[in-house]
């Protein structure tokens, strides 16, 4: 990350690429979408504006880029964004299913949450990670779930890049941070009785073949890397930090305009609020692994400073990618809600087991009640990307979120075909409203990784081969 602060430099200037800062991650073929947006400056912050109708833009729309497979899809003069969403131990079968299209869809019980969103939404059936059939259960069939790469067992970790790394390689620069890799839950270490290691189990965002991205799971921690909050910074407010450049901007705005500003300060105020309450749970935390001589890691929740109730912890992980996404500090993430072999209890749905024991019985009323919780989670952070005003349309508009787990059925360990939803339509280059079967086609039709080559097409990374995959995924 940059650490100059140009502090000569105006708001508009700022908005024109001239900041040291912007030349960093703002590469020529998209300096016509960057510098039709505003930014606000403070100490040791730059903060991407929504898009304002009451200001002009700074430069006309880029020109066609030669990419994307599809001719008949140009590219969005928006930024595009990717995240994927991974749940672990797969979901109740008899409840996960969609039938039509469009506003005709019908969503199964597990999917309801999605129903306002179903013109944004793809239900994909059928697809597989093939690396990952018969080679045992639960770490085999997760560490590669974004790679479709063979892993390898024992002491030395080996498998593939996955795809949030290969974009984040390819258009990472042009934010901030390149991307966000994000969990809700501790990882696991040692090894499983398949001679795996659980490492696999934790973490699907991997940097190389050998070498995994650290997931970050404190909510404050994840914040302070989007916005530089070091040291003293910490304890001053992201909001006080720009507030002079928001107050200089806000006398050039129409009336609707300054209320869209307000409301997108707000939003920022509100999650900054939140985290300062879990960084205080998290120093104190850390204090007492000190003073115990117990590293924290190896503690249960919420002695490790991660909040005791999850829907706050995973709500407020939501939020973050959603901010993360909308100030333009990153566009891509990954969260792992839950990890395979998850640990976490439902209280609050009345469910007693913990996860991984309650996917053994996935044909439960008590599954299926934690299928659609993990699924209201996808709905939230959507609902909330499809609020936030881009061009004509949303930043959900502008975004693909991907969510997967590592099987279909918990009790048998079934990974032959995955739950696989999309929502967002990738400025328009990703068609949406529909239910998709893929089960019916051979193998060679149904991988998972040809649908990576075809969302990586949509965002101007072309590669010949990605995993176990040199073909594009047939009517995506």
């Amino acid at each position: 990350m940059p650490h100059d602060h140009d502090s000569d430099h105006t708001p508009d200037e700022l908005g024109l690429g001239l900041n040291r800062r912007l030349r960093r991650y703002v590469q020529p073929k998209n300096l016509g979408v960057v510098t039709r947006r505003r930014f606000l400056h403070g100490t040791g912050v730059l903060m991407a504006l929504p898009f304002f109708d009451s200001l002009p833009s700074f430069a006309a729309a880029p020109a066609a880029a030669p990419g994307p497979a599809t001719p008949a899809m140009p590219p969005s003069p928006y930024p595009q964004r990717f995240a994927a969403i991974f749940m672990g131990c797969g979901i109740n079968p008899d409840h996960w299913w969609a039938k039509g299209q469009g506003d005709a869809m019908e969503l199964s019980k597990t999917l309801q949450p999605l129903a306002p969103l179903k013109k944004k939404l793809n239900v994909i059936d059928g697809l597989f990670n093939r690396p990952a059939v018969g080679v045992g259960i639960h770490p085999g069939q997760t560490g590669n779930i974004l790679s479709g790469m063979p892993l390898m067992k024992g002491a030395v970790l080996h498998g593939g890049i996955s795809l949030d790394q290969v974009l984040a390689n390819r258009i990472g620069q042009e934010t901030v941070q390149p991307s966000l890799v994000l969990g809700c839950e501790q990882p696991m270490s040692g090894y499983h009785e398949t001679n795996f290691s659980m490492a696999y189990s934790s973490h699907i965002s991997w940097q190389s073949p050998d070498s995994l991205v650290p997931m970050e799971v404190y909510p404050s921690l994840a914040f302070d890397s989007l916005f530089e909050n070091r040291g003293s910074k910490r304890m001053q407010s992201v909001i006080d930090r720009v507030k002079d450049d928001a107050s200089s901007l806000s006398r050039k705005l129409s009336s609707e305009d300054n209320q869209k500003l307000g409301e997108y300060l707000a939003s920022v105020r509100e999650v900054e609020q939140r985290v300062d309450r879990m960084r205080a749970d998290q120093n104190r935390a850390a204090e007492n692994a000190r003073g115990a001589s117990q590293p924290l890691i190896t503690m249960a929740r919420p002695d490790n400073g991660l909040p005791e109730d999850i829907r706050e912890h995973m709500r407020l992980m939501c939020d973050i990618v959603a901010l993360a996404f909308q100030t333009d500090k990153s566009r891509l993430a990954s969260l792992v809600l839950c990890r395979d072999f998850s640990g976490l209890y439902y209280p609050f749905l009345g469910v007693r087991a913990a996860h991984h024991g309650a996917s053994h019985d996935d044909l439960s009323d008590g599954y299926e009640a934690i299928s659609r919780y993990y699924v209201t989670q996808l709905a939230y952070l959507a609902t909330r990307l499809d609020a936030m005003p881009e061009g004509d349309g949303t930043v959900l508009d502008h975004t693909c979120l991907l969510y997967l787990s590592s099987m279909f059925s918990g009790s048998r360990h079934d990974n032959t075909k995955l739950p696989i939803l999309t929502l967002g339509g990738l400025g328009g280059t990703l068609a949406t409203g529909r239910t998709l079967d893929y089960g019916v086609k051979s193998d060679d039709e149904r991988k998972l990784c040809s649908l990576y080559l075809s969302i990586m097409d949509r965002m101007g990374v072309q590669l010949p081969r990605f995993g176990d995959a040199d073909t594009r995924l047939a009517g995506i």
